[in-house]
């Protein structure tokens, strides 16, 4: 007894100890977090500088108030990243900074879309025209650190380096053969020849129909990657063709027999030769700014007209949505914000979506009509704005997109899963219950298959879900239903593509479409404001700290695979009816 007493004692007081510890240790964190959201002062930028770029981090939308981003978890590193609105409104701040002399970019890994990949560049050319340089160097290039290095002035690699250049390619997971082995069955009604959202779960490889159209939109990707590289870097399309085609470039040796890069260097001679260019001792560091770091954008103006930007981008959700996710009522209850506030005259919403729930969608663009009818609102897409994302910018003014954007899109689909086979023949489960009429657990049975007439019944759902899609598109677009459903069918295309079919008015950037707004509402001047209006960080950190806590150690775990894991995990949680792209193509 005695010693039973005295190992309880021990435990208690070993809890105490650690509890205490762990208090500590949260006083702490507590403390650090409220010093770094404190700490909102100009970075130091020394005379006669480089801007530092890579670009080696997440690229959202929209960069997100982040409490923790000058704090490291053990294992996990930093947590700085920048969002796509920060990255090309710091390099326009650089190129008029008479501190800043050039930029120093150093890309490996850049987590983007080729649209926000162009519009990066883009930003990088515009700060060529000032006349200041920009030098390029890194151990090796993936084809989209190469896409936006091709920029520079001058462009070096490690001698013993690689760099990719052999041609785009998407590839999609198919899971239907594990889902047999596991007994489930997942239940498709959809509309659309090319609506292939569902194919990794019913087959095991593309249909000819999503092959066709894969191969097209990539084409149309590829045609305007090249044509960007070749006019960075002076060499004929055909000869970079014939270079991918023949993989003839392996190695330094290879980038520089092809005039893809200027040298082989180290690191050190890149920074000597930076030194050279801003005669800067060469005992000396490099003078520098991170654009992480960098931080003069500017003051926005809080007077007169504005030209409102609503952000919305990830997938559509109903209700309110997360961060990074589109709730269709939030989002209408911003743009019902925006058309009431007479300081707004004119509306961008900047779209960056695969699609997702049909009713939030649809919740969302009856907003986006009834603002029309009160001021001018135009779209401006980033790298998806297909299905459901472009749902919900068919009835603006006018809509622009990048040539690489993804778009269209416009079907419709509904996935019901049926677990009979895992619960019965691999779990040993079995269900029973009784109804008060035939239809009463209709789709909330997922232990037995659909009857006959409840695939009826969700087939007549999805055509009239897909006829007022349809029928939504023609009237924005001053189109017959049947010209939209013979460019529609779910075919997904590419900005360049919808151009062609109608789908958009021009191509053209975040940029232009603001100018377009302005000039359909007829403003001189005015300011540009940025909507919804960011929660304070330390609301941010309590309210979304695990979730991102989870995604970067996901990320840090699975790298580039979480992204598969994520779409399986949305497609499954999504009820009712879909209006969502077949999955993310991710260029390689």
């Amino acid at each position: 007894m005695k010693s039973f007493f005295k190992y309880v004692l021990a435990t208690i007081t070993g809890t105490i100890i650690v509890f205490a510890i762990l208090f500590m240790v949260m006083i702490g964190f507590i403390t650090a977090t409220f010093s770094n959201m404190g700490s909102k002062e100009e970075v130091y930028v020394p005379s006669s500088a480089v801007l530092y770029v890579s670009l080696d981090h997440d690229i959202p939308e929209r960069t997100s108030p982040n409490p923790w981003e000058s704090m490291s978890l053990p294992g996990y590193g930093e947590m700085k990243s920048l969002g796509l609105n920060d990255i090309i409104s710091r390099i326009a701040a650089a190129k008029e900074d008479d501190r800043i002399k050039g930029i120093y970019l150093n890309p490996t890994y850049v987590n983007t879309g080729m649209a926000s990949l162009k519009e990066i560049r883009d930003a990088l050319v515009d700060f060529k025209s000032s006349g200041k340089f920009i030098v390029a160097h890194s151990d090796l290039y993936t084809q989209k650190a190469y896409y936006i290095a091709s920029v520079a002035d001058e462009l070096y690699m490690n001698p013993e380096g690689s760099l990719e250049f052999k041609g785009l390619s998407a590839s999609v997971m198919f899971m239907k053969e594990a889902l047999d082995k596991l007994g489930v069955e997942m239940q498709v009604v959809k509309v659309g020849t090319y609506k292939s959202a569902v194919e990794p779960f019913i087959l095991n490889e593309m249909s000819s129909a999503n092959r066709e159209q894969m191969t097209a939109y990539l084409g149309s990707m590829y045609s305007a990657f090249l044509e960007n590289v070749s006019e960075g870097r002076q060499i004929s399309i055909d000869t970079l063709k014939n270079i991918a085609n023949n993989f003839l470039i392996r190695n330094a040796d290879d980038a520089v027999q092809y005039k893809f890069i200027d040298g082989k260097c180290y690191k050190d001679e890149v920074l000597s030769k930076l030194k050279e260019r801003l005669e800067v001792d060469e005992k000396k560091d490099v003078p520098a700014v991170s654009l992480l770091d960098y931080n003069k954008d500017g003051k926005t103006e809080t007077k007169g007209d504005r030209v409102a930007v609503l952000y919305a981008y990830g997938d559509i959700v109903d209700g309110e949505g997360t961060e990074g996710r589109i709730g269709g009522d939030k989002l209408s209850r911003e743009l019902r914000k925006l058309r009431r506030d007479d300081r707004v005259k004119a509306v961008v919403l900047r779209v960056n979506s695969p699609g997702g729930s049909a009713l939030a969608s649809d919740i969302i663009a009856r907003e986006v009509e009834l603002t029309k009818k009160v001021k001018p609102i135009m779209v401006s897409m980033g790298d998806y704005a297909a299905s459901g994302g472009y749902y919900i910018s068919a009835l603006a003014d006018s809509i622009f997109a990048e040539k690489e954007t993804l778009t269209g899109s416009i079907g419709v689909f509904g996935l019901i899963p049926n677990l009979q086979g895992l619960f019965n023949n691999k779990l040993g489960i079995h269900m029973d219950e009784v109804k008060t009429g035939k239809f009463s657990d209709m789709l909330t049975s997922f232990d037995r298959p659909l009857t006959e007439e409840e695939t009826v019944v969700m087939q007549a759902e999805v055509d009239r879900v897909y006829n007022t899609f349809t029928g939504k598109v023609a009237t924005g677009r001053n189109m017959d239903v049947s010209a939209v459903d013979s460019i529609g069918q779910g075919r997904v295309w590419t900005g360049s593509q919808a151009l062609e079919h109608g789908l958009v008015d021009g191509i053209g950037n975040l940029n232009r479409a603001i100018q377009a707004a302005a000039a359909k509402a007829k403003l001189k001047d005015y300011s540009v404001r940025y909507y919804p209006t960011q929660k304070d960080p330390f609301a941010e950190l309590f309210s979304t700290s695990k979730e991102r806590i989870k995604m970067w150690m996901l990320d840090d775990e699975l790298g580039e695979y979480r992204q598969h894991i994520e779409q399986l995990r949305i497609v499954l949680k999504s009820s009712g009816i879909q209006a969502r792209i077949p999955y993310r193509v991710e260029i390689r």
